[in-house]
């Protein structure tokens, strides 16, 4: 529970962020990449394939 120290409102972390973490930005982007590069190699395969 948020506490008031000195006039000021004093969080935890979790309090501040008002719930857990989620995801990280850096796991977004990896997720993305790779389904990129997967999706430009599939696309690779079927058009230039001998």
């Amino acid at each position: 529970m948020a506490k008031v120290q000195n006039g000021k409102i004093v969080e935890t972390a979790v309090e501040a962020r008002g719930a857990e973490r989620g995801p990280t930005v850096r796991d977004v982007l990896m997720v993305s990449l790779c389904l990129a590069v997967a999706a430009f190699a599939v696309l690779y395969l079927i058009y230039f394939r001998h």
